[in-house]
C-alpha cells in the first residue's frame, strides 16, 4: 500500500471515529456509534498493517491473533456490572503501552530525513521532549488505572487514602519530574532520568487515584479515559503516526469533556480530580453506624401501595446492576404503566461506577429512552411523587450530601428521593454504601425498607401486581 492511500486510509478511519463518537453521545444512535468505531479501528488496522513503513508482518498478524482471542474470551465471559473494572484495565494497557513506545523510541530513534544541522537538532529535541512526556504520561495512566481497578474490584479499600502533606507530594512529583526532563534533554538523553522519572509516575498515578474516595470513582474512571487517550495521542508522536495522534486526542478531549461535565454535575472542582484531591476537602463526619430505627415493609406491602400510586419513580443504584434485577424492573414498568400509573426513572450522574452504566443497564432491558431521566430532569418532580423505589442505590440518594457538611459526599447533587410520599429502599442489609457513609434517608418517617436479593424482591412484587 502506498504512502498517499495510507494516508487517505487514515482520514476515512479518523472520520469513522468522529461519527462514532457522535453516535455515542445518544442512546438511540449508540449501536451505530459502535459500527462507525469498529469499521474505523478495522481501516486503521489494514493500512497501518500493509503500510509502506509496515516491517515484520507475520509477527505482527500472530499478536493480533493472539490478543484478539484474549478479547474475545473475556468480552464473553464479562459481566455488565464488570464492565467499569474491565474499562480501567483496558486504560492501563494504553498506559503500559505508551511507556513501552517511549523506551523503544529513545533506545532506537527514528531516522531524520533533514540536511541542516540546525533543524536536525530541533527535531531531535522535540523528539527527545516527546519521549519523555510520553512516558509521563502513559506511567501515570498504568498505575492509576490498576489502583482504580482494584478500588472498582474491591481489592483495594475504596475509601480514600489521606497520607500527610499529599498535595505537597504531588507537587514534588511534578517539579522533579520537570527537573528530570530538563536535565534528559540536556544530557542527550539520559536512561538514568528516564528510569527515575517512570518510577516517581507509577507512584504518582497511584497516589492521585488512591485519594480519591469510592463515590467519585465514575469520573475518575472517565477521567483515566482521557489520560489514555493522551497516552496514545504521546504515543503517535513519537510514532509519527498521524492517526494515532489523531485518535488519541479524540479520545483525550472527549474524556476531559465528560469528566468536566460530570463534575458540574456533582458540584465538584474539575481541578481537583487531576490534583487527586477529589472529596477530600472535608472529613468523615460518620462512623457507619444506625442513626435511628429503621421500618421494613414486605413486597405485598410495596406491590399494594403501588397499585394505589399514580405517579411512581425508580432510582437505580449499582446494587440493581449486581442483582441483575433490570429485567423484572422492566416488567413492573409494563405492568403498572398498563394500569395508567406514570412510571419514570431517575439516573444520577454517578449512579453506576461508570458514566452512563445504568442508561446502559436500562436500555439492555428494553426499558423505553423517553421515560429515563437524568437527575437534573426529575429532581423537582419528588414532591408530586406518590412512590418511589430506590433500588440497590445509597451515596445518590443520601440527604447527608445537602444537610451534613461534613459528611465526604457533602455538597454533591443528589436525588432528592425523600420528598415523595412513600420511599421504599431495596436494600441487603443496613450497611453503608460505597463511599462508607451512612444514610439518614433510610430512618426517615416516610422511607420503609425491604430487604433481600433486590432481583427476588422486584420478583415478588412482580406477581403481586
Amino acid at each position: 500500500m502506498s504512502e498517499g492511500l495510507t494516508q487517505a486510509a487514515y482520514i476515512v478511519a479518523a472520520l469513522f471515529f468522529i461519527l462514532s463518537l457522535a453516535g455515542l453521545s445518544k442512546q438511540e444512535s449508540a449501536r451505530t456509534g459502535n459500527y462507525f468505531g469498529i469499521a474505523g479501528m478495522a481501516i486503521a488496522l489494514i493500512a497501518t498493517i500493509f503500510g509502506p513503513d509496515a516491517q515484520g508482518i507475520a509477527w505482527i498478524i500472530v499478536a493480533m491473533v493472539i490478543g484478539g482471542g484474549i478479547g474475545i474470551y473475556y468480552a464473553k465471559r464479562v459481566e455488565m456490572t464488570e464492565m467499569p473494572e474491565l474499562v480501567a484495565v483496558l486504560h492501563s494497557f494504553v498506559g503500559l503501552a505508551a511507556v513501552l513506545v517511549g523506551y523503544n523510541s529513545f533506545i532506537d530513534p527514528p531516522a531524520v530525513n533533514l540536511a541542516n544541522p540546525a533543524e536536525i537538532h530541533a527535531a531531535h529535541v522535540i523528539h527527545m521532549v516527546e519521549v519523555f512526556l510520553g512516558v509521563f504520561i502513559g506511567a501515570v495512566t498504568f498505575t492509576g488505572s490498576i489502583v482504580a481497578f482494584g478500588k472498582l474490584r474491591g481489592i483495594i479499600s475504596s475509601s480514600a487514602l489521606n497520607i500527610p502533606h499529599k498535595h505537597k507530594w504531588n507537587l514534588a512529583a511534578i517539579l522533579v519530574s520537570t527537573a528530570l526532563m530538563i536535565y534528559f534533554v540536556k544530557a542527550d538523553g539520559s536512561m538514568f532520568a528516564l528510569i527515575v522519572m517512570t518510577l516517581i509516575a507509577f507512584a504518582f498515578g497511584c497516589h492521585l487515584v488512591a485519594s480519591i474516595g469510592g463515590a467519585d470513582m465514575p469520573v475518575v474512571v472517565s477521567m483515566l479515559n482521557s489520560y489514555s487517550g493522551w497516552a496514545a495521542a504521546a504515543a503517535g508522536f513519537m510514532l509519527a503516526n498521524d492517526l494515532l495522534i489523531v485518535t488519541g486526542a479524540l479520545v483525550g478531549s472527549s474524556g476531559a469533556i465528560l469528566s468536566y461535565i460530570m463534575c458540574k454535575a456533582m458540584n465538584r472542582s474539575f481541578i481537583s480530580v487531576i490534583a487527586g484531591g477529589f472529596g477530600q476537602t472535608v472529613s468523615v463526619s460518620s462512623d457507619g453506624e444506625e442513626e435511628g430505627e429503621h421500618r421494613e415493609v414486605s413486597a405485598e406491602d410495596v406491590a399494594e401501595m403501588l397499585k394505589d400510586s399514580r405517579s411512581v419513580i425508580i432510582t437505580p443504584g449499582y446494587g440493581m446492576a449486581v442483582a441483575q434485577a433490570q429485567y423484572p424492573v422492566h416488567e413492573i414498568t409494563e405492568k403498572l404503566r398498563a394500569k395508567g400509573i406514570d412510571v419514570r426513572f431517575g439516573i444520577h450522574p454517578v449512579a453506576g461506577r461508570l458514566p452512563g452504566h445504568m442508561n446502559v443497564l436500562l436500555a439492555e432491558a428494553k426499558v423505553p429512552y423517553d421515560i429515563v431521566l437524568e437527575m437534573d430532569e426529575i429532581n423537582e418532580d419528588f414532591p408530586e411523587t406518590d412512590t418511589v423505589l430506590v433500588i440497590g442505590a445509597n451515596d445518590t440518594v443520601n440527604p447527608a450530601a445537602m444537610e451534613d457538611p461534613n459528611s465526604p459526599i457533602a455538597g454533591m447533587p443528589v436525588l432528592e428521593v425523600w420528598n415523595a410520599k412513600n420511599v421504599i429502599v431495596f436494600k441487603r442489609s443496613m450497611n453503608t454504601g460505597y463511599a462508607g457513609v451512612q444514610n439518614p434517608l433510610f430512618f426517615k418517617e416516610n422511607t420503609a425498607m425491604l430487604f433481600g436479593d433486590a432481583k427476588a424482591s422486584v420478583d415478588a412484587i412482580s406477581k403481586a401486581i
